[in-house]
């Protein structure tokens, strides 16, 4: 998407959401009686916290000290000069502590955990990624943590499910429906509705009801306020297009949010296109997808005639979800985004494309940010400035990866 397309008019405001949790018509609640009183709670201690200055000291020395941040925008001189275009910088929150943008946010919220006198935490997790973040944050701060993870993600997962133990976790595995992401938050839901008054439920993606979507945004709009200065600093201006893989949307909206009233600079989002367009064969809900309800939020969301959400597919267990952050439908429709969706087998490609080319192992749901850059950035100028959130590394990924490229280890 070239620069004077991402100059149009849209209707997006960063001054969202309202007080009931509105990204324009999506987010809400949806949830039960039971849970009300605990997101009314934590919406109070949020806000509060916000305005505590001994809670942000507390923060950003652990994001500076035990996470690592800021991490570097790191020029990609050789996949630059591969493509011939636009010069392509990667946001490098694979070299946080843990290996992904998710600590971001669970250490906030191990934070907000402890205001609220609560020593149990759950979460559920895809990749893994959030659930060894989550048993992190917990392990730091001495609560008892339990991770909801779908037994196909575990499968896929094996090298993280055991860092989790390491950290003192227990993992549930999930065998109902799909046995993955959603499933895995359906069960972590059930369990904080009979739990509420002693356990805080860590979301790990802008899912869920208000006001999640907002304190997972603002936890992770560390990635996107870093990126914008130090493009600042390396470059003296703005990049023309911001690149990043969409799930949940976390990363993402971390990565957008700071640059949603810079209307210069494009904001592509990109979603798991998986085998292809047939219902079931991808998790592309923002191309694909219909109004609805999911998890307790409005949004997109893949669903049948029914209103039941459809069976999704990805190479990524972090990006087979059937839904998505509220925020991003806000995005979606006001068009401040631009959303398309990469198939697995050009994820595949561009994983091993940014290894042989910069040495670094990307994570397979930021190879499908990756590939998407390889499909346009060679179209731009070699003035353009493209940044890529290179939201966590593939270290987790090489057994499947050399599964599906036939390989053995």
């Amino acid at each position: 998407m070239t620069a004077a397309v991402a100059a149009r008019k849209h209707s997006a405001s960063s001054q969202v959401p309202d007080l009931s949790g509105r990204f324009g018509e999506f987010g809400r609640r949806f949830v039960p009686e039971t849970l009300m009183q605990a997101l009314e709670q934590l919406t109070a201690e949020y806000e509060e916290a916000q305005r505590d200055p001994e809670f942000q000291r507390e923060l950003n020395g652990l994001l500076k000290n035990f996470v690592g941040r800021p991490n570097p925008l790191y020029f990609a001189e050789r996949l630059t000069k591969h493509l011939g275009g636009a010069k392509i910088y990667l946001k490098r929150e694979d070299l946080n502590h843990t290996g992904a943008h998710k600590i971001n946010n669970t250490m906030g919220q191990v934070l907000l955990t402890r205001r609220m006198g609560k020593k149990r935490v759950i979460a559920e997790t895809g990749a893994g990624q959030h659930g060894v973040a989550t048993a992190t944050a917990c392990a730091r701060f001495g609560f008892e943590c339990v991770v909801y993870m779908g037994e196909e993600d575990i499968r896929r997962q094996k090298l993280n499910v055991f860092n989790m133990k390491m950290m003192g976790a227990e993992v549930r595995p999930v065998t109902s429906g799909s046995r993955t992401l959603a499933d895995a938050i359906n069960e972590a839901m059930r369990d904080w509705m009979g739990s509420v008054e002693h356990t805080h439920y860590i979301i790990g993606s802008v899912v869920g009801p208000h006001p999640f979507p907002m304190i997972v945004r603002d936890f992770q709009s560390i990635i996107g306020n870093e990126t914008r200065q130090q493009c600042l600093d390396l470059e003296g201006r703005l990049p023309n297009e911001v690149i990043a893989c969409v799930g949940g949307g976390s990363n993402s909206a971390g990565m957008f949010y700071p640059f949603v009233e810079d209307d210069s600079v494009a904001l592509t989002g990109v979603e798991a296109g998986g085998r292809g367009p047939k219902p079931g064969d991808h998790a592309s809900t923002l191309s694909f997808g219909n109004k609805g309800v999911l998890h307790g939020s409005y949004s997109y969301v893949l669903q049948d005639a029914d209103g039941q959400t459809m069976p999704v597919h990805s190479i990524s267990a972090g990006l087979d979800y059937p839904g998505v952050g509220p925020e991003h439908s806000y995005w979606k429709d006001s068009g401040r985004v631009n959303y398309v969706n990469i198939r697995d087998d050009e994820a595949l490609a561009a994983f091993q494309t940014l290894a042989k080319l910069e040495g670094i192992l990307p994570a397979i749901e930021s190879s499908h940010a990756i590939a998407q850059a390889l499909k346009t950035a060679g179209q731009r100028s070699k003035d353009d400035i493209v940044v890529i959130c290179l939201s966590g590394r593939g270290d987790k990924d090489v057994y499947e990866v050399a599964r599906l490229l036939g390989k053995e280890i």
